[in-house]
């Protein structure tokens, strides 16, 4: 299941999603077998209580898989890994939030699922989308949001033109096989999300 933990979130932060049981928006917290999976939270957002939150929900989490080190992607990573002692994977180990390297092309388990992960860089050089053939969902991080939006390219690391490749790439690994597209801002779009894929595509073209 995959829950928004910054859902209703007043302050400025990512979306933080909450792994666990079949990574599927409709899926409940565990499998036939009662299996929850790998707990993982991807992306732990910024100011708020992202551990409390956790709690919620899970007793202890098994890691963290970062889309990109943006402040309010990470913010509250030393809250969490005080609170649960874990580590995070993410594309660029150089990073001192990136205690693991996630290579693209690797495979990652989130709740029972497995994730590729998907260099895509264009919004900051480190970023990752996710996708998982098995069930469709797709963490998209900054890359590409709800009714075409896409990432600024304005801050440093990001290119437009890498954005528009990174943005191609992906719609065409995840094809119409994605059902549920969690974004790192905004609502996930559980409707057609390969519509929203590519009026990203088109609208990151206009200059």
């Amino acid at each position: 299941m995959i829950r928004n933990l910054a859902a209703g979130v007043q302050s400025f932060t990512s979306n933080a999603f909450l792994v666990s049981g079949p990574a599927s928006e409709a899926a409940g917290a565990a499998d036939d077998d009662g299996d929850h999976g790998r707990r993982v939270l991807v992306d732990t957002g910024s100011n708020f209580d992202v551990a409390a939150a956790v709690r919620e929900h899970v007793d202890d989490l098994d890691a963290v898989v970062l889309t990109h080190t943006h402040p309010d992607h990470i913010g509250t990573l030393a809250d969490v890994r005080e609170a649960f002692d874990v580590e995070t994977w993410g594309f660029d180990p150089s990073q001192p939030a990136v205690d693991n390297e996630l290579p693209d092309g690797e495979m990652v388990r989130l709740g029972t699922a497995s994730f590729e992960a998907l260099h895509t860089p264009g919004h900051k050089d480190d970023h990752l989308c996710l996708f998982s053939d098995e069930t469709g969902a797709l963490f998209a991080g900054d890359l590409v949001f709800e009714n075409g939006g896409f990432g600024r390219t304005d801050l440093a690391e990001g290119d437009r033109d890498l954005l528009v490749d990174s943005i191609d790439r992906l719609r065409d690994r995840v094809g119409d096989d994605v059902t549920e597209l969690h974004a790192g801002h905004g609502p996930s779009v559980t409707t057609d999300p390969a519509h929203d894929v590519d009026l990203a595509a088109q609208a990151a073209r206009m200059r």
